[in-house]
C-alpha cells in the first residue's frame, strides 16, 4: 500500500512551487477582502441565532418559526430536517478543522447528539443521499476527533446505503431505498453516488478493509463513464436510462470530492485532472463575475458550500493552490453581504435582509460561514469586483426560461422568449469606484425592435435593442448609468405601461473594466546610503502588467434550487534587477506557505493509505 500523500509544514513552500499552474503564475492579483475577524463572527453570529443548546439541534428559520414552505424535520420543521442537519454538521467541522476552536470541537459531538435523539433509528429514512451524508459526516468526525463512536457510526450507515446498488444502468446506489429498481419511481444519481465513493475511500483508509477500496473503485468508474462529460456533471439517470442535464455547483464539487480521494489513495493523475476539471468547468459556468450563484432556496441554498469544501481539500491536500484566491474571492464577496445581524443568505453577491423583515433559512446561512472558514483571509477589506461579465442565464430572474440553441452564445445558454410583461432580470453588479459606467447588453431580436426598462437605484432609463437577421446574430447595446461604490441591482424589465416590447433573447451584461483595483502598495524605507560605483544602476521600476485574476468564462445556470491571467512589460526593481512579476509570485508563495502553516497547527485528517 502506497501511503496517501500528506503536505507538511516545512514542504509548503516547495510544494507550492511545484505544483504551481499558469492561473496560479499570474504576475499580480486582484485586491480581495477577508479577515479573520469576520471568519469567526459569521460562526459565532450563526450560532447565536440557529443554535438551540438545549436541544443541540439548529433551528430550520432564523425566526424560530415554522413555515410552511419546508415544513421538515423535527417539530414539524421548526429544527432542520435530516439531510440539512447533516450539511450544518459540516460546516462546523470546518470551523474545527481550520482553527481547532475548542467550542466547535464540543460542538461536534453536540450536534451529533442531537440529531440521534430526534432521529433514533438514522436508518428509518428513505432517502439514501440523505443516510450517506451522515455517514460521510461520521468518517469525517471520527478523522478529526478519533472517537470511535463516530466509526461505527459511518460504517453502519454506509453498509446500508450500499446496499441498494444493483446493476440497473450498468450499476450505481439507488436515490431512494424504496421502489428500488424502479426507474419512473426513483433514480441514481450523482448526489448519492458520488458522496459514496468518499466514505468508502474514508472507511478503507479507518480500517483497512478492502472492499471498501472495491466499493469506492466501481462507483467511480461508473458515475465517470456515466456522468462526467468533459469536466461537467449530469445530474441523474432515471426511467428507461434516460440521463438528466442539470447543473448544480452540488453535483461538480461532490464528483471532485470523489475524484480527490481517488487521486489521493492512487497518485493517478487522470483523477486529478478529474477533480480539478469538475471544479474549473464549475468557476468558468456557474459563476456570476466569479462568484457562485444563487442556485434557489431549500436544498439548493447549501449547494456552494459543498464545492467550496472540495476546493480547500483541492489546495490542502493536492497543492492545487490556484483555487485559493477563488475561493478567498468567494468568501470575500459572501461575507460583504450579511445582515446587521451577520447573517448570510442565498445569494453571495446580493445584501442578505435584515432578520426583522425576513427568516432566512439555515443552511443558506451556512454556506457562506462554511466557504469563510474554507477560505484563506488575506486581511483586506475593499470591493471585490470579479470578472465584470454577468452571464444572464445566471441572473436572478423571473417570467422567462434559458435556453442553449441558437448557436453564438457565450457561457451556457440565455434567456429565450422575453415577451411577458413584468418580466425582469436583476444582475448584482459590484464596482470599485462610484461613476458613470457603460453596460453592454449581449443580445439577439429576430422578431424586430425591441425596448426595456433599465431601473438602477430608483432610476428608469429605457434601453433599445435594435433588431438582429437572426436569433444567432448576437450584438451588444450599450447604455450608460451612475454606479455606486459597491453593490448595485441592476434591473432590466419588460414594462408594457412604459411601452416595451417585442421579443428578447439575452446573452450577458458586461460592466467595464471588471477588474478588481491594484491596493496601494505598501511604503518602502530608503536604503542607507552607501558608495555609488561609476554609471546608473539605480534602475526604475517598469509597468509590471495587471492580472485580472481568477475566473475566466464567468458563466452557467442555475434557476431557483426547487427540485431542481494579463500583460505588460515585467519591471524590474531598484538595484536588484529583480522582476516584479517574480517578485509578486515569491511574496504571493511565501503567503500561501504561511497560511498552510497557520493551518497546520489545526487538526487534520490522518494519512491515508492505498
Amino acid at each position: 500500500m502506497r501511503p496517501r500523500p500528506r503536505r507538511r509544514p516545512a514542504l509548503q513552500l516547495a510544494a507550492a512551487l511545484a505544483v504551481a499552474t499558469p492561473l496560479a503564475l499570474a504576475p499580480t492579483a486582484p485586491a480581495l477582502a477577508l479577515t479573520e475577524e469576520q471568519a469567526t463572527r459569521a460562526f459565532d453570529a450563526f450560532v447565536d441565532v440557529y443554535w438551540d443548546a438545549d436541544a443541540e439541534y439548529f433551528f430550520t428559520y432564523s425566526d424560530h418559526q415554522v413555515h410552511p414552505e419546508h415544513a421538515h424535520g423535527p417539530e414539524g420543521g421548526l429544527y432542520t430536517d435530516y439531510w440539512w442537519e447533516a450539511q450544518l454538521w459540516e460546516m462546523v467541522m470546518d470551523r474545527y478543522e481550520r482553527t481547532g476552536d475548542p467550542a466547535a470541537r464540543a460542538m461536534i459531538d453536540d450536534v451529533y447528539d442531537g440529531f440521534r435523539a430526534a432521529y433514533p433509528d438514522p436508518l428509518a429514512n428513505d432517502w439514501n443521499d440523505d443516510i450517506g451524508w451522515w455517514a460521510l459526516g461520521s468518517a469525517r468526525a471520527h478523522e478529526l476527533t478519533g472517537d470511535p463512536r463516530y466509526l461505527a457510526a459511518a460504517e453502519e450507515l454506509f453498509a446500508f446505503v450500499v446496499a441498494h446498488e444493483d446493476d440497473t444502468y450498468g450499476g450505481g446506489i439507488w436515490w431512494k431505498n424504496v421502489d428500488v429498481g424502479d426507474g419512473t419511481r426513483n433514480q441514481k444519481n450523482v448526489a448519492t453516488n458520488a458522496p459514496a465513493v468518499v466514505t468508502a475511500m474514508r472507511l478503507h483508509a479507518a480500517t483497512g478493509d478492502p472492499v471498501y477500496r472495491e466499493t469506492a473503485d466501481r462507483l467511480y468508474d461508473w458515475l465517470d463513464a456515466g456522468f462526467h462529460r468533459g469536466g461537467q456533471l449530469r445530474d441523474h439517470v432515471e426511467g428507461d436510462g434516460t440521463y438528466v442535464d442539470w447543473d448544480w455547483t452540488y453535483n461538480q464539487g461532490n464528483f471532485a470530492a470523489a475524484a480527490l480521494e481517488m487521486y489521493l489513495a492512487t497518485g493517478d493523475d487522470a483523477y486529478l485532472e478529474d477533480a480539478t476539471g469538475a471544479v474549473d468547468w464549475a468557476i468558468a459556468n456557474l459563476t456570476s463575475s466569479g462568484t457562485f450563484l444563487r442556485e434557489g432556496v431549500d436544498d439548493a441554498g447549501g449547494f456552494k458550500a459543498v464545492l467550496t469544501r472540495a476546493m480547500r481539500a483541492l489546495v490542502d491536500d493536492a497543492g492545487q493552490s490556484q483555487y485559493e484566491a477563488v475561493l478567498t474571492a468567494n468568501a470575500s464577496q459572501a461575507a460583504r453581504q450579511v445582515n446587521a445581524q451577520g447573517v448570510g443568505a442565498y445569494d453571495w453577491t446580493a445584501p442578505a435582509p435584515d432578520l426583522g423583515a425576513t427568516a432566512i433559512q439555515s443552511l443558506a446561512a451556512a454556506a457562506t460561514v462554511a466557504v469563510l472558514q474554507q477560505a484563506e483571509p488575506d486581511g483586506g477589506t475593499g470591493v471585490v469586483v470579479g470578472t465584470g461579465e454577468y452571464q444572464a442565464e445566471n441572473a436572478e430572474r423571473s417570467g422567462m426560461g434559458s435556453e442553449s440553441s441558437a448557436a453564438g452564445y457565450t457561457g451556457r445558454g440565455y434567456l429565450a422568449g422575453w415577451v411577458d410583461d413584468g418580466s425582469s432580470v436583476t444582475f448584482h453588479v459590484h464596482v470599485a469606484e462610484p461613476g458613470e459606467y457603460a453596460l453592454a447588453f449581449r443580445y439577439a431580436a429576430a422578431a424586430g425592435p425591441a425596448t426595456r426598462s433599465l431601473v438602477v437605484a430608483g432610476q428608469r432609463t429605457s434601453v433599445s435593442f435594435p433588431g438582429t437577421s437572426t436569433w444567432e446574430d448576437w450584438r451588444d447595446a450599450t447604455v450608460e448609468v451612475s454606479l455606486a461604490a459597491g453593490h448595485n441591482a441592476v434591473v432590466l424589465a419588460l414594462d408594457a405601461a412604459a411601452g416595451d416590447g417585442n421579443y428578447l433573447n439575452l446573452d450577458r451584461l458586461v460592466v467595464p473594466p471588471g477588474v478588481d483595483p491594484a491596493p496601494e502598495p505598501a511604503p518602502v524605507p530608503e536604503p542607507e546610503p552607501g558608495p555609488v560605483p561609476d554609471g546608473d544602476v539605480t534602475g526604475t521600476p517598469g509597468d509590471a502588467g495587471a492580472g485580472t485574476g481568477p475566473g475566466g468564462d464567468g458563466t452557467g445556470a442555475g434557476g431557483d434550487g426547487g427540485t431542481g491571467r494579463a500583460g505588460g512589460e515585467p519591471g524590474t526593481l531598484a538595484r536588484t534587477g529583480a522582476s516584479v512579476a517574480w517578485t509578486a509570485l515569491l511574496a504571493a508563495t511565501l503567503t500561501a506557505a504561511g497560511a498552510a502553516l497557520r493551518r497546520s497547527v489545526a487538526p487534520s485528517r490522518p494519512t491515508r493509505a492505498a
